[in-house]
């Protein structure tokens, strides 16, 4: 090959190297700062964009991936999550314990997060220690492990008005883990058997005293119906004997009617009905193993009237 070949080939490389470094694609979601001799120049969309070779350069961006800080000519503007390790905090009441935060955040301003601070995920982490810190210090360890809710609202208010001026949008801030001292972790054990105990023992002493309740009711009510069942036994046991005395009565009565118009006007019936009772009461006397004297009553002479008059009686039959 000929010198002008190799200065043909030299020229194409050329040519596709500077093609290559005119022509930046950038990513969706992401964007790129350009500097042109050292000062700003655009932000790049989206999509393919046309910069000068050796003099626009990409500004140097600092993220951090998996707890390391890494170098990047690119900017994410997705949201993003920082986990930071446990710290140290004490409580108003001067508990010492160990929190660990989450902290969801975008970036809505890549030129601020750029030139406004110059290491963004350590002055992030920094920012969100101190704030931790302050507002833990003002509560007392009840409202601590209590108020989560609270911390992040208040942690999020306070972290997003310091890094508006970054160009950071603060979405939400998250406490993973509250672990207070092992000595507070043994007491508030100890706390919470005592409480449950207490609470059983109030379950215990209530379900004893309903029970005493249900139970004297059942037999105040077992009481009442016995008695009222009684009564109810002796009613209808009066209410038949009465109904036995009109129905004897009412016998009795026809009894004396057939009687009467059996005799007639001329005999008495009651004589005949007492002398059959005399008759009757006499063979029941009569007919007694031990009864070795029969005494007659002093009305004698009525019974044998009686005893007459039912002669008579058969004597006209």
């Amino acid at each position: 090959m000929s010198m002008t070949s190799y200065v043909l080939i030299a020229l194409i490389i050329l040519v596709l190297v500077f093609i290559k470094k005119t022509l930046v694609i950038i990513p969706q979601s992401e964007t790129q700062i350009i500097e042109r001799l050292g000062k700003y120049y655009a932000t790049l969309k989206p999509g393919i964009n046309i910069i000068i070779p050796f003099i626009d350069r990409p500004k140097t961006f600092i993220t951090m991936t998996r707890g390391r800080y890494i170098y990047s000519g690119k900017i994410d503007l997705r949201e993003q999550v920082y986990d930071f390790d446990r710290q140290n905090v004490i409580t108003k009441d001067n508990i010492q314990m160990q929190i660990n935060a989450l902290l969801y955040f975008q970036i809505v301003d890549p030129f601020k997060a750029v030139y406004e601070i110059n290491n963004l995920p350590n002055a992030i982490e920094k920012l969100t220690q101190t704030t931790l810190r302050n507002i833990i210090g003002e509560l007392e360890l009840d409202q601590t492990l209590t108020s989560r809710d609270t911390i992040n609202t208040k942690l999020r208010a306070v972290l997003d008005d310091a890094t508006n001026k970054w160009g950071i949008k603060v979405n939400r801030v998250e406490l993973q883990d509250i672990t207070p001292p092992e000595s507070v972790l043994t007491a508030m054990e100890k706390q919470m058997q005592a409480e449950r105990n207490k609470r059983a023992a109030i379950l215990t002493s209530e379900g004893e005293k309903q029970s005493q309740i249900l139970q004297s009711e059942g037999e105040k009510a077992a009481t009442i119906n016995r008695a009222e069942a009684a009564k109810q036994q002796v009613i209808l046991k009066a209410e038949g004997e009465a109904q036995a005395r009109i129905r004897k009565a009412e016998a009795e009565a026809v009894a004396i009617l057939k009687i009467t118009e059996a005799v007639g006007k001329s005999t008495n019936p009651a004589n005949y009905l007492l002398a059959q009772k005399y008759i009757t009461m006499m063979e029941q006397l009569a007919k007694g193993e031990q009864a070795k004297t029969v005494y007659l009553p002093y009305e004698a002479t009525n019974l044998m009237g009686s005893i007459g008059g039912i002669k008579d009686l058969f004597k006209s039959e």
